[in-house]
This record gives structure tokens, sequence and C-alpha cells, in this order.
């Protein structure tokens, strides 16, 4: 199929540099996907950087791509050329474990990353296990739906998996590339929202991203007055937050989910858990049941994250962008190799 062309990291903080690959023969259950735009998430900055200690060079980034399939390998069923995917994440599952066979595919002791030992989506064409190439609804806006792969996902899944209740309060901490979204499905779940966000200028936008009210972190009688308020708690933010006051703030019962990379331990005190019976919980993004359901409910919905766009020849000043905290809310790269 000849090379692909590819925008790759050669070593750790280094700027992606124009890159070439052979990606050989595709194999068995696989697809090849020409990727038309893919989000950039905070986690390519990451990888990048190799601040998690897990990157390999040269590494070509991301994860949420929107394209068509242009081959698909052997014993594949369901996919036919032509038709328009998203690809998140993962790219690959063993499909045979208990856990995969219980549809937790994303929770498999083998799960693979799209972008980790293996080329990700900054790129022509990228290659996934077939089961993770997910069909792209009518309605969805390819040009704007890529960020839903994995930053939608993330958000989503809890709310499906921890059987939220339509009746639930809940509060989104951190409104930017994660809360935003996270924002707009809680309300369209049919919960109360409450945005907690430690910038004033967004308390505003809060609300006009889905948030019922929107209160700031900085003023400690706001937080306060949320005392036993809310049944779920979603933490976006990656960054050190006063946990007790948080903790104080769920009602019985409730539950404290983390979502963002937090960068330090978590303290939780016993007794704040004890006496209301409460939880903490955190997951990554979701399986392929999830990540189906989530393009589905988005596009009934009609849900979509905030987006900027860069040419995937910027991608360079783009993940400038991302790093210097400007983005609002995602930024998407619209690939420009020919």
């Amino acid at each position: 199929m000849g090379k692909v062309r590819a925008w790759a990291a050669m070593g750790p903080r280094q700027p992606l540099q124009p890159f070439e690959f052979d990606p050989g023969p595709l194999p068995a259950g696989q697809v090849e996907v020409a990727v038309e735009h893919c989000g950039l998430c905070h986690s390519d900055l990451s990888l990048r950087d190799d601040a998690w200690g897990m990157s390999r060079f040269p590494l070509v980034p991301g994860h949420e791509a929107i394209g068509t399939l242009v081959a698909v390998g052997e014993g594949v069923r369901g996919l036919r050329p032509g038709q328009r995917v998203g690809v998140g994440w993962n790219a690959h599952s063993c499909q045979h474990c208990e856990t995969c066979l219980d549809g937790r595919q994303h929770l498999c002791a083998s799960v693979r990353p799209t972008l980790i030992g293996r080329h990700g989506a900054f790129a022509e064409r990228v290659r996934v296990d077939a089961l993770w190439a997910v069909p792209l609804p009518e309605g969805l806006d390819p040009a704007e739906a890529g960020p839903l792969l994995c930053g939608g996902i993330t958000v989503f899944a809890p709310l499906r998996e921890l059987a939220i209740p339509p009746t639930a309060r809940v509060a989104v901490v951190g409104i930017g590339g994660l809360g935003h979204l996270a924002l707009a499905f809680s309300r369209a779940w049919g919960c109360e929202v409450t945005a907690i966000t430690s910038s004033p200028a967004k308390v505003a936008e809060a609300l006009d991203l889905g948030a019922h009210q929107a209160v700031c972190s900085e003023d400690r009688s706001a937080l306060k007055r949320l005392s036993g308020r809310f049944d779920l708690i979603l933490v976006t933010a990656n960054a050190s937050l006063d946990w007790n006051a948080l903790l104080g703030a769920l009602a019985p019962e409730g539950r404290l989910h983390v979502v963002g990379a937090v960068p330090e331990p978590i303290p939780v005190p016993a007794f704040a858990l004890i006496s209301g019976q409460k939880s903490v919980s955190g997951s990554p993004t979701g399986s392929r049941g999830a990540l189906a359901q989530m393009l589905a409910f988005a596009a009934r919905h009609r849900i979509l994250p905030r987006n900027e766009h860069f040419p995937m020849s910027q991608v360079n000043a783009a993940l400038e962008h991302l790093a210097a905290g400007r983005a609002r809310y995602r930024v998407v790269l619209d690939a420009d190799f020919t």
C-alpha cells in the first residue's frame, strides 16, 4: 500500500517532524482508515514529552481520528471500504478473555492504545482492530466529532457505567477539554448540573455550556453552601484540589469519580467516607459498546465539542497552543498531506 506520511516526535519534548513509515501488509482482523480529522488531546502532549514514562519513539501521536475505511483485513465483518468511522484511545484487545467477552474490552489485560507501540493518527492512515473502528452516526459532523472518541467517552462512560439516574445532582470539576463535554452530557442525561471551576472567567461560560449553576472554587463560602448536595462529583481537572471540600459536598452514598490525570495522590480520610457511605472511584475511556452508545447519544442530543482547528501541518503550533492552556475547548487537526 506504499509508505504512510505522518508527523512524529523523534524523542521526548522534541517538535514533531515529517515522518514516513511502511505499514506492511494489513493483518487479518484489522482495518485501515484514511484520516480526515484528528483531535489533539492533552494525552498526546503528555506522550510527546514522555511524562508517563511509556512513550516509544519515533512517536506518531493521535487517537481521536475521524476518517474513511480504505482497506479491510481478512475476517472482518460488518465494515466496508468507504464507510466513515471513528478511532479512539484503544486499537487492540484480545477479544477472548473473560473481560472482553463480558463487553469490557477497554479493561482487557492485553489492551493496546492506538499510539503506544504503534503509529497513531497524526498520519495519512491509521490501523486498528476492526472492533475499535466505530461507525460514525448520521448527524455528527465528521470535522467536529473527533474529540468525542476520547474526551467524550471519558466523561460519558461514568454516567452509563455507574447507572447515574436522570434525577441525580452532578457536579463537574474543571471546565476544560473534558469538563465542557461533561456538562453537555450530564445535562442531556437529565441531571441537575453544577460547574465548579477555578477560573472566575469561566463561570458565565459554564452556564452557556450546559450547567444549571456554576461556582468558583476560589470562593470558599460558595463551596460551603454546596455541602451534602451531590450524588456524583466528576473530577475532570488534572490538578490538586481541595479534596476535603469536595468530599463534604457529596450527599449520602455520593461518589467522587476521577477521570482527570490528577498529578498527586488523593488524600481520602476514612471517616469522610464511612460517615456518609461515600465512595471514591475512577475510570479510563470506555468499552466498544459504550463508544457506540456515546456517539448515538451525542447525535440524538446534538452534542459536539467546541473546537479550534489547525491544519495538521501546523501540529507543533497546535501543541504549544494546548500546552499554554489557550485551547477553547478542544483542538482538531485537519489532515492536509495532499
